[in-house]
């Protein structure tokens, strides 16, 4: 399956090659992404990481600020 992908934090696009079942966690694994540093977002929702992916879909993953 292909996935298109916008990275935020380092505003690229990229379509991502993976297996049909892939779950966000594999596709943050493939982009060596931390996911406690990111969300992952498809049509405005944000997705958990055993979310299932689709062919075609078309991701944002966003940068998780934090502070004091």
């Amino acid at each position: 399956m292909n996935l298109t992908v916008y990275i935020e934090r380092t505003k690229e696009h990229k379509t991502v090659e993976l297996p049909s079942k892939t779950t966000v966690k594999d596709l943050l694994t493939k982009l060596s992404l931390n996911p406690v540093a990111v969300l992952v977002v498809r049509e405005g929702k944000v997705l958990i990481e055993q979310q299932a992916l689709q062919d075609k879909d078309q991701l944002k993953i966003l940068s998780v600020v934090s502070g004091g």
